[in-house]
């Protein structure tokens, strides 16, 4: 039988203490708008290319803050991006690792990963 699954991602999502607060500070990150709209008073989905980001504050609890980074951010100058990291006061916790990615975290100390 065929699979109805598709080898495809619609979207990940990321746990949230503030939907409003991550909204702003993803878009920021990201340099897209912030004037979606908060369906169901809880979601937000962040206007991506590819597969889709997805902040909600329903499921967050501090035991669920993600500790490994499950997203990976692209660019084309990695040491361009560790420096427009910096300079938002992100909080950075590797270097530039062989070159090509390092780790962040988010305001709700999710980790995230810079890849070039």
């Amino acid at each position: 039988m065929k699979s109805p699954v598709l080898n495809e991602l619609g979207g990940v999502f990321i746990p949230v203490s503030d939907i409003e607060k991550a909204r702003d500070w993803y878009c920021d990150l990201l340099g897209v708008p912030n004037d979606g709209e908060i369906p169901f008073g809880h979601l937000y989905v962040l206007p991506m290319e590819g597969p889709g980001i997805v902040l909600d504050s329903r499921i967050y609890a501090p035991d669920r803050v993600i500790k490994s980074p499950l997203i990976q951010f692209k660019t084309k100058d990695i040491e361009e991006a560790y420096d427009y990291v910096k300079s938002k006061n992100i909080e950075i916790f590797t270097e530039i690792q062989h070159g090509h990615f390092f780790n962040f975290k988010d305001p709700d100390g999710n980790h995230l990963m810079m890849c070039r």
